[in-house]
């Protein structure tokens, strides 16, 4: 509604100031100098729609209206309009060749006026010029203004895919861990049912615990696409490791830690996390191995991470299409850091990350 204003307004306005330019030419002139006046703002007004037509059309009314003897008013200015409407839709090299027909087009108007009615030749040279150039730059404009929308929309295209890709990450770092841990306490609760009551009971407790987890890592999840950032769970890091190794340790694993002494910054600490706790899923899940080392040492403004295990040694996260591996390649990556999983130099896989801590946030050791 508000652009079928603007139109009539604009029509109204143009018609009204054209007919007031020509009110000494006898009444049909004057009616038909209106006429194409109000026809050239509509021409105008289409250029978003049909850029190309009315990039060409605005001009040859213009050009008509001067060769019937029309007298100058603000019809000068309707060809810039259609220039900015069709650069606001429309790239350059699709304008180009529309562009310069337009030109000639005026060009040939403005000649013709001269001819027909005898209007002084230097300003009609002057007038071209200018319309033309105030046309241009309309166009430029235009283009601008199309440029910035569209990395705008590719900005949120952009911010829209990454936190579907943190979404996806989260939730296999989440709850992709504790289905693991539930699949290998309900098999060990299922292998000691009958012999072992206690072996049972623990087992039946850890998966307790792990799907509560679970679901509250969904819930918070879930709590993002709603926009409640309130009941969002705070980031894992270093401190939630000691149950995330009690829970492995519970499925069957031997695992040795080993933690640096002193603070990580929130980013750094929350992405050592995630790498540990997604290696040491996908070793439980499966490698068939006895035993994981975690090895996490600050050297300098450095984090190393190693997690390695005593497995078959092949990639562990082929089941999953990659998405565990790449998630973690991901997040090293996003610090500027790098990871590299590769089977060890005996047996087993090995899984090595080096984190950058960051010149703005370093850290001081707590000893």
């Amino acid at each position: 509604m508000l652009r079928v204003g603007f139109a009539v307004t604009l029509a109204a306005l143009v018609t009204v100031a054209t007919l007031g330019a020509n009110s000494m030419r006898p009444l049909p002139a004057m009616i038909g100098a209106g006429v194409l006046a109000a026809a050239c703002v509509g021409v105008a007004l289409t250029a978003p729609r049909w850029p190309r037509t009315a990039l060409i059309a605005a001009p040859a009314l213009v050009g008509l209206y001067f060769a019937t003897g029309g007298a100058d008013g603000p019809i000068f200015l309707l060809p810039a309009l259609a220039a900015f409407g069709a650069a606001s839709v429309r790239p350059v090299r699709e304008l180009t060749t529309p562009g310069l027909i337009a030109g000639l087009v005026l060009v040939a108007g403005m000649t013709a006026r001269v001819v027909v009615t005898g209007y002084p030749a230097w300003v009609a040279m002057w007038q071209t010029l200018g319309t033309a150039a105030l046309a241009v730059a309309a166009a430029a404009v235009g283009f601008w203004r199309s440029a910035r929308r569209d990395a705008n929309a590719e900005r949120v295209r952009r911010a829209a895919t990454e936190e579907q890709l943190r979404i996806a990450r989260d939730l296999h770092d989440g709850v992709g861990h504790g289905l693991a841990v539930i699949a290998m306490q309900a098999g060990v609760a299922l292998h000691v049912l009958e012999r072992d009551p206690d072996a049972v009971r623990d087992a039946l407790v850890a998966i307790r615990d792990t799907s509560r987890d679970a679901l509250g890592d969904l819930r918070a999840e879930l709590t993002t696409l709603t926009g409640d950032t309130a009941e969002r769970r705070p980031q894992r890091g270093l401190a939630d490791l000691p149950v995330l190794v009690d829970r492995i340790r519970a499925a069957g694993l031997d695992v040795d830690v080993k933690v640096p002494a002193r603070p990580l910054p929130a980013d750094v600490d929350h992405v050592t996390y995630s790498i540990v706790a997604e290696a040491m899923t996908n070793v439980l899940r499966h490698a068939q191995a006895n035993t994981v080392i975690v090895e996490i040492a600050c050297e300098g403004q450095t984090v190393t991470v190693r997690v390695a295990d005593d497995g078959h040694g092949r990639a562990t996260d082929a089941s999953t299409g990659g998405l565990g591996l790449r998630a973690m390649e991901d997040r090293a990556a996003a610090l500027g850091g790098t990871l590299v999983a590769e089977p060890g130099p005996d047996r087993g896989f090995v899984v090595r990350a080096v984190l950058p801590i960051g010149a703005s946030e370093r850290v001081e050791d707590s000893l």
